[in-house]
């Protein structure tokens, strides 16, 4: 059997179900495959997740023993790379006789120091998302202000937008874009190893993570343009107005539906070739987004809710076994390894995390009565009656509490009130630290650094510069 793992970054799990966002190949996956519906991140957001998919050991509580220098600011809370003692799922599936590749254009995983390629015969790295360090050269000043509120441009703040830009600038058609690009590679990739069977393949598309920057008309198809140009790094900005808001929602929806219809292309080029039936497909996501829920948008540790932290997770079984099941037992992100390498007949020591086809094919109908999540310096533990958040470094664990039969959409903290529930949270949460609050990961070898272009603008532009 072959596998093939799509991994969707920022792709909020609420969508499926909202019949006013066009997403048609992820509503026939969750008919053709299994979907959790209960399914959590371990430890967010993006490397950390990735991390944990890869290996099915838990990434927190964080560990700062390695060298994270070049990483651009990034060397903290979990931002580090695969510990070399844990093997990842593209090792055991070479070492089982498996061609393995990888197609990404999450650059965060080809960083300095990072080695998230072990184990693939071939990797592809789509150039050109966000901050990815790609193209050179001059942006007028004309060109990031209409990204932005009116007001100074701070070409030292604004880098990241800089360098998008960019690495975009010779888009001509809809292919030219991140996520054509991305699934174009991987279709390739299957159409070079339709031979080379049994394969395990790794998509991992960076949409619809920011910029919000989908082809002309498919934000329109959810809002019409606002005036003046359209906000695709959003979560910088404050005091927009309604239609603003609105139209960035547009963006990101806009963004779903275009990573949906490439998704849609490569499962068709996977049928064409005739694999569908012999292939294992896995779609997951890292996180969420907030799109104004609580007053802002991107994703944020201070916000431990579902947009943020649930997961995408269904899975597809050749012979169709649990097809349009929907699983709301708790599963998290390390689950994953030990559930495809179970299915697929790997061998593998026991992991942290569990299989989770077990959850279907009867043989238990619980894996867990709570979860735990790691994001930054906070937590949220979660049962089915509440969500109890932490932060991590307060002498009393600073929780919020929601309860969930009459707060499901957690918009009320009730730690007040909630004594008990709160201390059986704590409980769980330091069960996972094997200590006692407040906790401070330890410090080793971390290097955290400036961004080269961001260092390139303060020296050259200094603070508030137009430029």
């Amino acid at each position: 059997m072959n596998l093939l793992v799509v991994c969707i970054d920022t792709l909020r799990a609420d969508l499926i179900d909202d019949p006013a966002v066009a997403t048609p190949a992820l509503e026939a996956c969750a008919r053709r495959g299994v979907r959790f519906t209960r399914a959590f991140g371990e430890a967010q957001p993006t490397i950390q997740t990735r991390r944990t998919f890869f290996t099915g050991r838990r990434s927190f509580p964080w560990r700062f023993q390695f060298d994270t220098r070049g990483l651009g600011g990034s060397g903290s809370t979990g931002w580090h790379k695969v510990p070399p003692e844990q093997p990842t799922l593209a090792e055991r599936f070479v070492e089982a006789g498996y061609a393995t590749g990888l197609v990404a254009d999450t650059y965060h995983m080809f960083k300095p120091t990072m080695n998230f390629t072990r184990g693939f015969l071939s990797w592809d790295f789509v150039r050109g998302q966000e901050s990815d360090p790609w193209r050179s050269g001059h942006l007028p000043v004309d060109a990031l202000a209409r990204h932005l509120p009116h007001g100074p441009v701070d070409r030292q703040r604004h880098a990241g937008m800089t360098q998008y830009l960019l690495n975009q600038r010779d888009r001509r058609s809809e292919e030219d874009w991140q996520a054509p690009r991305v699934f174009r590679t991987a279709a390739r990739w299957l159409e070079d190893n339709r031979d080379n069977r049994p394969f395990f393949l790794w998509v991992d598309s960076f949409d619809p993570h920011e910029p919000w920057d989908p082809p002309p008309g498919y934000a329109d198809a959810y809002a019409p343009p606002a005036g003046g140009g359209d906000y695709i790094f959003p979560q910088n900005f404050a005091g927009i107005s309604e239609a603003e808001k609105e139209r960035t929602r547009a963006l990101y929806h806009g963004e779903v539906t275009l990573v949906d219809r490439w998704l849609g292309f490569l499962l068709g080029r996977l049928d064409h070739l005739g694999l569908r039936e012999e292939t294992m497909v896995a779609i997951v996501s890292d996180h969420g987004t907030e799109l104004w829920d609580d007053g802002r948008f991107g994703k944020s540790a201070a916000h431990l809710h579902p947009y943020n932290t649930q997961l995408n997770l269904i899975l597809m079984h050749p012979r169709g076994e649990g097809a349009g099941r929907a699983i709301d037992a708790f599963v998290q992100g390390h689950d994953l390894a030990p559930t495809l390498l179970d299915v697929l007949g790997v061998a593998h020591e026991p992991l942290d995390g569990q299989n989770a086809w077990q959850l279907v094919d009867g043989t238990r109908t619980s894996l867990r009565d709570h979860t735990v999540t790691g994001w930054g310096g906070r937590a949220s533990v979660r049962d089915d009656d509440w969500n109890i958040c932490f932060d991590l470094g307060e002498a009393g664990g600073a929780p919020q509490a929601y309860d969930l039969a009459r707060d499901p959409q957690e918009k009320t903290d009730v730690a007040a009130q909630a004594a008990e529930p709160v201390a059986r949270a704590r409980s769980r949460l330091e069960a996972v630290l094997g200590t006692s609050l407040p906790w401070t990961p330890p410090q080793g070898a971390g290097h955290a650094t400036v961004a080269p272009l961001r260092a390139w603008a303060q020296a050259r532009y200094g603070q508030g510069q137009r430029g």
